[in-house]
Order: structure tokens, then sequence, then C-alpha cells
């Protein structure tokens, strides 16, 4: 299903494939779709590969290196409602451990793509990278080999490790609006453009639920105590493997002490500063974050209450 929020679809939502868990489970089934039908996800290491129409290019089976492993992303769409072919992708040599905004040539290829595609790449991406950062098990140092068609992983007891099982993560991080009388508050990262501002976001915490998890945020990034929390929506977002939970709340002041270890700036702005922004005016007093983000959705869906 895909994930809208002010009436348009959140980037790397929707993907089409059936992820067919009951296959990928059966060692046996998920051998007997590994044929000539199968197809292949290109990948240029961790970077999407397109074709001559701008589209996820793909491959066989046969164009897998031949020590590759190879993770089950699923069936696509069958004619006439039926089962598909199977779809794959290689795992690369090593991930990608650099931020997004470092590499312009994959935003550029995001750019690109449709958001079908999009959502394919973006799941193909997180779980392969996680594959090839997980070759050792964490309990013993063990080495690890696939597993469940590539949604797990074993450490291998036969070569002396302890048989551990280790699953794909995904890290909950929380991004919200912060409202106080009619105004938004939005800060601005180290080292991001000038002008670009946005909604405040950090991490998860062992032990925390996400409203409380917004409310230490906050606190810690602007000095701000919020209230009345509420959810708004979810993005996967896959550097490395993220899940931006979008949330909204009230401040009970607008008193501001910025956390400069982690953001440069912090203001507040109106609704028509918000907007301006938005529309992308050449007066705007700050710059929006990009469509792909759900920064960028939520600020959409604060306008448009």
């Amino acid at each position: 299903m895909r994930v809208q929020a002010a009436d348009k679809v959140l980037a790397f939502t929707g993907c089409a494939l059936d992820r067919a868990d009951n296959v990928r489970a059966d060692r046996e089934a998920l051998a007997g779709h590994m044929n000539w039908r199968a197809r292949l996800l290109a990948l240029d290491g961790m970077m999407p590969a397109l074709d001559g129409d701008g589209r996820l290019a793909w491959g066989t089976l046969a164009d897998a290196p031949e020590d590759a492993e190879l993770v089950f992303l699923g069936f696509d769409r069958g004619e006439g409602g039926g089962t598909g072919r199977a779809c794959f992708a290689a795992v690369p040599p090593q991930g990608d451990p650099r931020p997004r905004m470092a590499n312009p040539q994959l935003w550029n290829l995001m750019a690109a793509l449709s958001p079908e595609d999009l959502a394919l790449y973006g799941g193909a991406r997180s779980l392969v990278d996680w594959h090839a950062r997980h070759r050792f098990c964490p309990a013993c140092g063990g080495p690890t080999r696939i597993a469940k068609g590539g949604w797990q992983r074993d450490c291998v007891a036969d070569s002396g490790g302890c048989g551990a099982p280790q699953f794909p993560r995904t890290d909950p991080v929380t991004i919200m609006l912060v409202e106080h009388s009619g105004r938004l508050m939005l800060g601005r990262g180290l080292g991001w453009p000038e002008g670009r501002y946005s909604a405040l976001a950090g991490f998860v915490e062992p032990g925390e639920s996400i409203e409380e998890a917004v409310a230490r945020e906050v606190l810690e990034e602007s000095g701000v105590r919020v209230r009345d929390v509420t959810y708004i929506a979810s993005q996967p977002w896959p550097f490395p493997s993220q899940l931006m939970i979008g949330c909204h709340a009230h401040a009970d002041d607008d008193a501001v002490t910025i956390d400069e270890t982690e953001l440069a700036d912090v203001r507040w702005f109106t609704r028509e500063q918000v907007a301006a922004a938005l529309d992308g005016a050449a007066d705007a007093p700050f710059g929006a974050p990009p469509p792909h983000a759900i920064a960028h959705h939520l600020l959409e869906w604060w306008i448009s209450r």
C-alpha cells in the first residue's frame, strides 16, 4: 500500500512486489523459482542501473557473479493476476556508509525514477546493504550465511560459530513538527546548505515510546518542551535503513536554547512563510526540504489543515 500525506505519495512507499514470505521460508520452493524466468535487479554497487526508458534495469540470474549471494525480493505482477516472476538482487562486496547527501549522483538517479521503481529500489538497497555489512556474527564473530531467501542470516555453526540467526534491521526515527501560537519550529543541521530548514528529527532510543522520543529529542535540540504528540505518517528511508515516523506536537512556549553540537540554527516560521518556502518563492525566508523527504510532506500537511 502506498502511504500518502497531503494527497501525495511518499517516496520509497508503494512497492508492488509480493514478498511471499511463505516461499522465502521454504528453501525447496524458492529454489524452484530460481530459473530462466527469474529477474535480477541490476545494481552498480549500491547504485540503481537504468534502462533506455529510465526505468530500473533488470537482467537474469545468469548475470550474477558465480559466488554472489542472492536476495529474494518477491514476485512481480503476473499476467491475469497470477504469480509473476521471482525477483532477486545480488549482495555487493561492501555496503555504502556515506550519507545520502554526500552522493549527488544517487540523488539525481532517485529523482528520475518512478514512484514504484523508487520504492522497489529503496527496499532492495536496504536489504542488500544490510547483508554486505553483516557477514560476521555480532555474538561470536563467526561467518554468517544467507537464509530465508535473504531475509535472515545465520551464524555458521558447522564452522565453529554459535548458530545465532540475524535479521535485517530497521531503525525508527521520529521527525516532528512543533507548533506554538500558529508558528512552526524548524531547524538547520550542521553542514546543511545555507538557508535550508526542516523538521527536527532523532532516533528512538531503547525503552522509549514514540511520544517520549519526540519530547526528548525536541528538548535536547531546542530546549523546548512539547505535549500532545500525534502521529501523521511514516516513510522508509534506505540510507541505510531508517523508518521515519512523522509526528506533530505543541509547545508551551517559544523560548529556544539550541544544542550547537546538533544544529546550526532553530527558528519559528509563520504559515505564510512555510507556504512561500514550499512554493519556492524567491523571497521565501528558508529553503524547504526536498520533495523526496517526509519533512516536505509534513509541511504540506500542516499548511493544508
